[in-house]
């Protein structure tokens, strides 16, 4: 009987098309083939196969292509991802779709060198020492045997020219060594440690009965205070996947920085675990892919993307720093990481492990409604104190004129630089400035693609835009008015801080680690290691400086500009400052010297203020849980953000106000809007904003499915971009 196979083709199409199975070529669900459309020929994926007769108009499968499978969890997940965010299913699919490409750059092969045989034209002390060491006749790196002799790199490639030694070509490296789950432990588990630990390997095996606990397949939220050691719990996790011959995936905010989080894996397993992320490239990533398809790789830590990889055998998934807004993709299809990632786990039918010292309120609502599991460890490793939090009053004690470092605060850089220790100052603000103006005509700096004022980088002497990345030199005089030299720089970023400390403690080893600064992701890697092995006094930082670093000698944060994140309309501002502010000062004092933090604010009777400096995050919790149930706030109730955005402003407006008119909400929905976004014009696009919001109970997806449908279609260059629970309201 013939073969019709409908292909799902990974571009923005919702349904997939049905193509004949050429006689001979056998196909199954999850094969990936080429195809004829239109006049040219691209890649799909086989999402469904019957046996009937196919209509002669069909066009032919053109063949297999020899790239993993997806397998059928990943392609149910494609396709819950696509109801749940609205998003065409061929979008959805191009995420966990990667197909070799042609054009990357191969691997550097890797060559090593033996003895020939033969004797060298010319006998040196050096040269006899490397031909002693290659007569075991073993091959090795050129670096590696010239190191064993202990001689220099060109000795050893005089005796490859002279013949005396033969290059061989090795073996490519592999992506990564198999991990040994019962690979000594230097530092033992604390009591409760190993208490969480054995609740979190029991999730791998289902309970007899319901009554009898979590089972396979559960969600658990990992929640401990700062140095608590959550990281070595959920390694215990990984370790029994591992033993069960099942693939673990750890997920993490900012993989591109964790050289810190690898050396810990590597102390407890012995080796490295594979990374995926954009600075994988080329062949390395296609050969990641393809072992990670065969199930060849046990253990992959990755950022979000990560979680389309094609599993063999998936066992655990770990989502690291759960509540980081990093997880939430904000550009083509929107989801959210940590979401998806349970999605996956319920498919697979593995546990996943959320783990967060300030988890989101999602999950902690989740947690206590038993929807997850709830392992708490609220004490630090080693009986280690959590730091004293106190507010500096800026009211009362204000810095002199022209800086922002108040006196208490000076007070104690230098009282703790002194001592011998490090010093945090946290500012999360890049750059120079916020803002630069004129100061004779009032002219500020803005954007030309965006509604923002242009941030001024000293040390790149620029005017730079964080949304559309537009940059311009900074201009001598300004260009409004002509008048030089009164351009002003107004508030302080890392840049500006980094100054005034220099003056303060000229005598003082300062790093700067921002995210923009020049060197990019290596840069930031030596320089995170520099200051946990101590080579600094005084650290100033952006918020990357908050996610999950261990720097053990450092012993006080100081907060500056602490109220910035509660002045927004933003319903989550306050979760997310509680967050990043709790996250931050829990850096101190996670060495063997007890620590400190000091928060400058303007509030210091805010509730959130007020909940860091009582050290009671559940008296916090309890507070913006009741708000957000009386609200109707998620996750009591549901949002979904629709963005219309066009080149002229009146477009963009007409076609919100035109969707409005036929959203026809019944009852438990309300849409409001449209309203010009918080950020108007974004790289050269005006947006208007519609929000819906709904009771929990309430399937969002088909009211906004149906509304679509009635609304009139986005005409020339109007876009209408659907964001289901979006984190950002800018």
């Amino acid at each position: 009987m013939p073969q019709i196979a409908d292909i799902l083709i990974p571009l923005a199409l919702d349904t997939a098309y049905s193509y004949a199975v050429p006689v001979g070529l056998t196909l199954k669900n999850g094969d990936v083939v080429q195809i004829p459309l239109g006049p040219r020929e691209t890649v799909g994926v086989v999402w469904g196969v019957e046996d009937r007769a196919s209509g002669s108009n069909l066009r032919p499968v053109s063949g297999a292509i020899e790239a993993p499978p997806l397998s059928e969890p990943l392609r149910r997940l494609v396709d819950w991802l696509a109801r749940y965010t609205l998003a065409p299913k061929g979008s959805a699919l191009a995420m966990a779709l990667r197909l070799p490409d042609e054009t990357a750059r191969t691997e550097v092969a890797r060559v090593g060198v033996r003895a020939a045989g033969n004797s060298p034209a010319r006998a040196t002390a050096a040269r006899t020492k490397v031909l002693a060491v290659a007569a075991d006749g073993g091959v090795r790196g050129k670096s590696a045997l010239a190191k064993e002799a202990g001689v220099s790199l060109s000795v050893v490639d005089g005796l490859v020219d002279d013949g005396a030694l033969e290059t061989v070509a090795l073996l490519p490296e592999p992506v990564a060594l198999p991990p040994d789950p019962d690979f000594p432990r230097e530092t033992p588990l604390s009591e409760a440690q190993d208490a969480a630990a054995r609740q979190l390997i029991a999730a791998f095996d289902p309970a007899p009965s319901p009554a009898e606990g979590r089972g396979l397949g559960d969600t658990i939220l990992l929640e401990g205070v700062t140095g608590s050691g959550k990281t070595e719990v959920y390694f215990e996790a990984v370790a029994e996947c591992v033993r069960r011959g099942r693939q673990a995936l750890v997920l993490m905010p900012e993989i591109a920085l964790t050289a810190q989080f690898l050396d810990r894996f590597a102390a407890r397993f012995g080796v490295r675990p594979a990374t995926w992320h954009s600075g994988v490239g080329g062949k390395r990533r296609e050969r990641l892919r393809a072992a990670v398809a065969k199930g060849d790789v046990s253990v992959v830590v990755g950022a979000r993307s990560a979680l389309f990889l094609p599993f063999a055998n998936l066992g655990l998934i770990v989502v690291d720093e759960e509540h980081e807004t990093a997880y939430k993709q904000e550009d083509g299809v929107h989801y959210h990481a940590r979401d998806m990632a349970v999605v996956r786990g319920r498919l697979e039918g593995c546990p996943v492990v959320l783990a967060s010292a300030t988890p989101s309120i999602e999950s902690r609502v989740n947690a206590q409604r038993g929807r997850y599991g709830h392992i708490v460890l609220p004490e630090r490793f080693g009986g280690r104190r959590l730091p004293d939090i106190t507010a500096i009053d800026m009211r009362l004690d204000k810095p002199e004129r022209g800086r922002f470092l108040s006196p208490p605060l000076v007070a104690a850089v230098k009282k703790t630089v002194a001592d011998g220790e490090q010093a945090l100052l946290f500012l999360n603000r890049r750059g120079y400035a916020p803002l630069t103006l004129c100061s004779a005509c009032g002219h500020r700096y803005q954007c030309r693609n965006c509604s923002t004022w242009l941030v001024e980088h000293r040390f790149r002497k620029a005017l730079v835009c964080h949304h559309c990345g537009y940059t311009e030199r900074k201009p001598e005089a300004c260009v409004e008015c002509g008048t030089f030299d009164h351009l002003t720089p107004c508030g302080p970023g890392v840049e500006r801080i980094a100054e005034e400390a220099a003056e303060l403690f000229p005598d003082k080893r300062i790093i700067v680690l921002s995210s923009d600064f020049p060197g990019g992701t290596e840069r930031l890697r030596q320089e995170l290691e520099a200051v946990a092995a101590g080579e600094c006094d005084i650290v100033i930082g952006t918020q990357l400086v908050a996610k999950g670093h261990n720097f053990p000698h450092l012993t006080l944060v100081g907060v500056l500009d602490a109220d910035i994140g509660l002045t927004s309309g933003d319903p989550r501002a306050a979760e997310r400052t509680f967050q990043l502010l709790q996250q931050v000062t829990g850096r101190a004092g996670r060495g063997e010297r007890p620590g400190r933090a000091l928060v400058q604010t303007y509030q210091p009777d805010h509730p959130v203020i007020a909940a860091l400096l009582s050290g009671e995050a559940e008296r916090f919790y309890e507070e913006e849980i009741s708000a957000r149930e009386a609200a109707g706030l998620p996750p009591f109730g549901r949002l979904a953000a629709l963005i219309v955005s066009a080149a002229e402003r009146e477009v963009a407006e007409a076609h919100g106000q035109a969707m409005a008119r036929v959203a026809d909400p019944p009852a438990g929905i309300m849409v409001l809007g449209p309203a010009e976004a918080p950020l108007a014009l974004v790289r050269g696009r005006y947006r208007f904003r519609l929000l819906v919001k709904t009771d929990r109970g309430i399937d969002i997806q088909s009211y906004l499915r149906d509304w679509l449908a009635r609304s009139p279609k986005p005409r020339g260059n109007t876009k209408v971009t659907i964001d289901v629970d979006p984190q950002s309201f800018l």
